[in-house]
């Protein structure tokens, strides 16, 4: 089972949130999903500052990003 890596990151800063052995991308990018849904939850103010959860494969290359926000600034207006 390979590694993922995952960071909070704000501007250029990526904070390290952990990490885990799972099956596939899929299952990696359903967890960064649902960790960047509690993040907006519990921390509101980053999701106006473009914050995203960034997930590391084991080359150490990213294979996953997610915004905190999924819905970007300019659009919120529409809605």
């Amino acid at each position: 089972m390979p590694y993922y890596s995952f960071d909070l990151v704000i501007d250029d800063e990526q904070k390290n949130q952990g990490g885990l052995f799972l099956e596939s991308l899929k299952v990696a990018s359903e967890r960064a999903d649902q960790l960047a849904a509690e993040l907006a939850i519990v921390r509101p103010e980053l999701k106006a500052k473009g914050c995203a959860i960034r997930v590391t494969g084991p080359e150490n290359t990213e294979v996953y990003r997610t915004l905190l926000d999924p819905i970007p600034p300019w659009m919120r207006h529409l809605r």
